[in-house]
């Protein structure tokens, strides 16, 4: 991909055409190479392109992390220690000590006092730059050292006596290895003075939502003057960072809406409600839909209706009945005589989901063919010869569904479970099995509910529904806490839950043994459990298995011929096992939050008391002890995806390399929920009444980056 032709950073002259969305990528988004512009080469370029600036455009947008104040002189004896201070001094010594450790140590002086600058890390140059007599500006925190005050690494400039003061706070930026400060500041301040500043938003907006000028809000936040607090700004919640952020939220929600203007003008096959076959598993199903699940497939059924392409997030907590409903828009599209394929992205899941729908389908008299990379290749090729006639409409399968030779030639629905683990690449792939003109319908799945300001920021683009209640008759899970050490304990709850007829999980974090984590392996949990509890029958699941290996001891779970499953976190989604009551996690406090949740969903699906343990190993870190603080108080999906949304940001949130989605540099979804609701509305007037502005917008922030959202 060539370097995004990005109007400015705010608009660099003279602006590029108006950035139209180009047509959906095929492969993971590429970072742009790094070619260098007016005043950066090659190299320079390389080492910009690791923070993610490929023109003057981005070094504009890229942003102080803080401030340091050098507007104005302390003497030595003023200063406090522990605070940063600038100081102006004079050099009296100057020599390279050996003892404790070689280092370079300077004595300065002012009027006020004596201060030591201690070296561990130096250069040549740098003993040159503290020759005796040469007059400094040095800044840094003063403290007691064992020969009186010193500075360690202080930052130092030479200068002539009286020299002026810089004018404005000092920005530190995010930078990396081989850029220095000094350097990045020239560089933004060059791309500032001889780039063309513009805000394209009507002043009479602006004024209503009281937020500056965008070029006066990146002056001000390169260059704040001694009048700014650097706390004022550092926090985020200054006016002109509400500026930047509503200008950042307002080109993610123009570029999503237009992503799904696109799509609404694609063709799909309308498939209406026929009512025969949907009619028939609901009449043959053991049990009601809740009212979430009805009213999520009265939506569902309604898009599918239509002659554009359905993009829905289907979006429950674990055991929300997600399956059913996919079942039923899967029958919709079978009812009008097209194909619906169901993809999912470990085999155990996808298996899970094949048996499930064979269950309720069979009496219906509808095949659903099973795909999978460890079918043997005489029933692989009989199972693609019914796919490709059109003799079967219903399949599910993992990626081997879209592999080359899985022709689907009547395809018009794609249910992607756990869609956030499959990249742009595999979801493109799934959607153009399609007939040549048509897009099918596509339903996404998730059990990681997405917190409500990540869908409207992240998803904008989708149309949720959501299944907010669980079905009757699942017991509420016990969460206990256990420390390592009490392991005994924990193996004998194991052995009384089995002995009175319940089953166990024993999930572990790892395979192979680390040193450097020293965590427990499923085949050390096997061997130590099997000897602890002889009475009882210990199955291994674990991602190295054979397939058929994996599926038998599977089966014999299921079948409750094996008591206790030792696994890895294979096992996370889609392992439904109703007289499993006890959940046992090794090492909780190594697992995200996200999959705690999960795991602990595995149990409570039957009639009996479940309770899942947590064992986890101490010290506890500040991140460890927020995850299991949070999943131990909390049982609500919701509750928990806010959690963990907090704890990692939105970027790991959502996958966002797998996604394709631009990340927000500034705006937090949380702490500013409310300019994300104003950026909707303002996205809707600015694409109705302004499409200039909502093209120069896209093109600051985006450049060519915007047709990922389509993707």
């Amino acid at each position: 991909m060539s370097p995004p032709q990005v109007p400015a950073a705010v608009s660099v002259e003279p602006v590029a055409e108006a950035g139209a969305v180009a047509p959906a990528a095929t492969a993971p988004p590429k970072k742009p190479a790094a070619r260098g512009w007016p005043g950066v080469g090659p190299q320079l370029a390389e080492r910009l392109a690791k923070i993610d600036v490929f023109s003057a455009a981005d070094l504009i947008l890229h942003l102080p992390l803080r401030y340091e104040d050098e507007t104005h002189l302390t003497l030595l004896a003023d200063v406090r220690p522990g605070m940063p201070a600038q100081c102006e001094v004079e050099v009296l010594s100057c020599e390279v000590t050996l003892r404790p450790r070689r280092q370079l140590v300077a004595r300065a002086a002012d009027a006020s006092g004596e201060v030591m600058l201690r070296f561990v890390h130096f250069y040549p140059n740098q003993q040159k730059q503290l020759a005796v007599g040469a007059r400094l500006r040095i800044f840094g925190e003063l403290r007691d050292g064992f020969f009186g005050a010193e500075m360690i690494h202080p930052r130092v400039r030479p200068v002539n006596a009286g020299e002026p003061l810089p004018e404005s706070l000092t920005p530190i930026y995010p930078t990396t290895a081989g850029l220095a400060q000094s350097a990045l500041r020239k560089l933004v301040a060059g791309a500032m003075r001889h780039n063309a500043l513009r805000d394209e938003l009507p002043d009479e907006l602006r004024r209503r939502l009281n937020l500056p000028a965008l070029p006066d809000a990146l002056r001000l936040l390169h260059a704040p003057p001694p009048s700014v607090s650097a706390l004022d700004i550092e926090d985020r919640g200054h006016p002109a960072w509400q500026r930047i952020k509503l200008d950042e939220l307002l080109a993610q929600q123009i570029s999503l809406r237009r992503a799904y203007a696109a799509r609404r003008a694609k063709n799909a096959p309308s498939l209406p409600p026929r009512e025969r076959l949907t009619r028939d598993l609901l009449e043959q199903l053991p049990f009601a839909l809740t009212g979430a699940q009805s009213r999520a497939f009265a939506e569902i059924a309604g898009d599918l209706a239509s002659d554009h392409p359905m993009q829905r997030l289907l979006q429950g907590d674990v055991g929300s009945g997600k399956t059913c409903v996919a079942a039923l828009a899967m029958l919709q599209a079978a009812e009008n005589g097209r194909q619906a394929v169901l993809m999912a992205p470990t085999e155990i899941l996808a298996e899970q989901h094949y048996r499930k729908l064979a269950v309720w389908l069979a009496p219906l008299g509808i095949e659903v063919a099973w795909l999978s990379g460890s079918r043997r290749k005489k029933e692989r090729e009989a199972t693609l010869a019914r796919l490709a006639s059109g003799e079967t409409l219903l399949a599910v399968g993992t990626h081997a569904l879209i592999e080359d030779p899985v022709a689907l030639p009547l395809l018009a629905l794609a249910v992607v479970d756990e869609q956030h683990r499959f990249g742009v690449r595999q979801r493109l792939a799934l959607r153009e099995k399609g007939q040549a003109g048509e897009s099918p319908h596509m339903l996404m799945m998730s059990a990681t509910p997405i917190p409500r300001t990540l869908a409207m920021s992240y998803y904008a683009d989708l149309d949720v529904s959501v299944l907010d209640e669980l079905p009757p008759g699942r017991t509420p899970i016990v969460t206990k806490l256990i420390k390592d050490e009490r392991r005994d304990e924990v193996i004998q709850r194991v052995r009384d839950a089995c002995l009175q007829g319940r089953q166990a999980y024993w999930v572990c974090p790892l395979i192979e043994e680390s040193e450097a984590l020293q965590l427990k392996t499923a085949q050390e949990s096997y061997e130590m459990l099997s000897e602890a509890l002889p009475e009882l029958k210990i199955g291994l699941v674990h991602g190295r298995l054979k397939n058929d290996e994996k599926s038998a001891t599977m089966a014999a779970f299921v079948a409750n011929e094996v008591q206790v499953l030792v696994a890895t976190t294979v096992i996370e989604v889609g392992v439904d096992v109703p007289n499993a009551s006890l959940m046992v996690i090794e090492h909780a406090e190594r697992f995200g939050l996200a999959q705690l949740h999960q795991l602990r969903g595995r149990v409570g699906r039957g009639v009996h008391e479940s309770v899942c343990i947590l064992l986890f190993a101490q010290p506890l870190s500040q991140t460890g002890r927020e995850r299991l603080k949070a999943i131990y108080e909390h049982t609500d999906g919701f509750v928990i995806a806010r959690e963990d949304l907090r704890i990692r940001g939105p970027g790991e949130f959502i996958g966002a390399r797998q996604s394709g989605v631009p990340l927000l540099r500034y705006a937090d979804l949380e702490e500013d929920a409310a300019l994300v609701d104003i950026a909707r509305g303002l996205a809707e007037d600015i694409l109705r009444d302004m499409p200039r502005v909502a093209d120069a917008v896209t093109a600051r922030w985006f450049g060519g980056r915007a047709a990922l959202l389509k993707a």
